[in-house]
């Protein structure tokens, strides 16, 4: 094993082909941001965006922006864009709601497509908000349908003649695990069952190929590679092929064919639009868009293989300096089934973690004992990973983390 050297980590970041990204960023002077996947940089342009929306849009052509900035299209045309991010066609992704209220939009609506069939699958430490919908959706159907948790590794066997909807995240928001969507979307097909895909650790962060893979609907979050900003609007997929059919339970009126024939009856509109709900987010939407711009004009191949090369250096960064101090890792070594992070154990994660956010190194902590660090290629650059792993190190040596203020668990971890 080579050594390696900070002056390595400088050297790549002059060979970085994106590294011209790093200044549509307004990132705070001094600070290493590896929290990425959690909750993304502000663009620069989005500042601009938002006076303009919200100066201009809103304070001068008040209702009529509607119409004069095209502020009822803005789910469509969002959502088209994402779609290219996500190997989507146009008019098979819109941005809406969140993604807890879409999950259970589409949960329901494939459940439906499915009568006769009782079980809803996922894995046991799915993301929370994903388990405790689908719990909802559960009890809302009084047990006719049932949610069924199964290790990663025995999902596909578990999926048979019984199972409506099998319900993944593909990148696993602790560990950084991906599933195969490929396999699991062709063995759902093979018994009759649909997917759902939770995207929200993917999208922006390694490549996607939604039609490729045959897949029935995805759901995704605005504000984490995406860059949209603290609650930024969800975005749902629905593949082409059901959309017809598609009877989602929150008929607002945004989702009907025409909005603004104030009819008392509902008639879901004809394509994705079926699945809108209430009026749109438009601040929000508008910022969440030149998130998506930005992203949109990169090579999510380059993207991709900068990850990679991060998560590697970052691995064995953390075997050459913190073997000696009890940390494991929760990541896969194997790039093929690792996203855009690594995820690290120790029993006093929590502390260390403070430690690192008081030195202006963010990364964050989910319990019991894990320590994330996510890598946004677009404005992480290689030399933040030895100065993260170097500041640990001396974290570690010094004790420092053992500080009682460190210990003191804060709301947000």
């Amino acid at each position: 094993m080579t050594t390696l050297t900070r002056e390595y980590f400088v050297e790549l970041d002059c060979q970085d082909v994106l590294a011209d990204y790093r200044d549509q960023f307004d990132l705070p002077e001094g600070h290493i941001y590896l929290n990425g996947n959690s909750l993304g940089v502000l663009p620069k342009a989005a500042k601009a965006r938002a006076r303009e929306v919200v100066e201009q849009e809103w304070g001068q052509g008040l209702i009529r922006s509607w119409n004069s900035a095209d502020w009822i299209h803005l789910p469509r045309r969002v959502g088209d864009k994402i779609a290219g991010l996500i190997g989507a066609a146009p008019g098979e992704v819109v941005v809406a709601d969140s993604t807890s209220v879409n999950l259970f939009k589409l949960a329901s609506a494939a459940v439906k497509l499915r009568p006769g069939r009782g079980k809803i699958l996922s894995e046991p430490g799915n993301f929370p908000t994903d388990l405790y919908i689908l719990q909802g959706l559960e009890k809302f159907h009084d047990g006719r349908v049932r949610l069924n948790t199964v290790h990663r590794d025995e999902i596909l066997d578990a999926i048979d003649e019984d199972t409506a909807l099998v319900v993944l995240t593909h990148v696993h928001y602790k560990s950084g695990a991906m599933f195969d969507m490929k396999a699991i979307t062709n063995r759902a097909h093979e018994k009759g069952a649909l997917v759902l895909w939770d995207l929200s650790h993917s999208t922006g962060a390694v490549p996607v190929a939604l039609n490729e893979v045959d897949a029935d609907f995805a759901i995704g979050c605005g504000y984490k590679y995406l860059n949209g900003g603290p609650g930024a609007p969800g975005f749902l997929f629905v593949a082409q092929r059901h959309q017809a059919q598609l009877q989602q339970p929150l008929s607002g009126w945004f989702g009907h064919a025409n909005s603004f024939a104030m009819r008392d009856d509902y008639e879901p509109a004809p394509g994705i639009e079926r699945t809108l709900c209430g009026t749109t987010p438009v601040i929000g939407a508008s910022l969440l868009e030149v998130g998506v711009d930005i992203m949109a004009s990169a090579d999510m191949q380059q993207i991709r293989e900068k990850s990679l090369k991060m998560g590697e250096l970052f691995i064995e960064l953390v075997g050459q300096r913190l073997d000696e101090y009890g940390f494991g890792l929760a990541s896969s070594k194997d790039p093929a089934v690792r996203g855009s992070q690594v995820s690290l154990t120790h029993e006093q994660g929590f502390a260390i973690m403070q430690a690192l956010i008081a030195r202006n190194i963010i990364g964050d902590f989910r319990a019991p004992d894990i320590l994330r660090f996510g890598f946004t290629p677009l404005y992480v650059r290689y030399v933040d990973l030895w100065d993260c792993i170097e500041a640990l190190a001396e974290i570690m040596a010094s004790g420092e983390w053992d500080k009682p203020g460190f210990r003191k668990l804060t709301a947000v971890t």
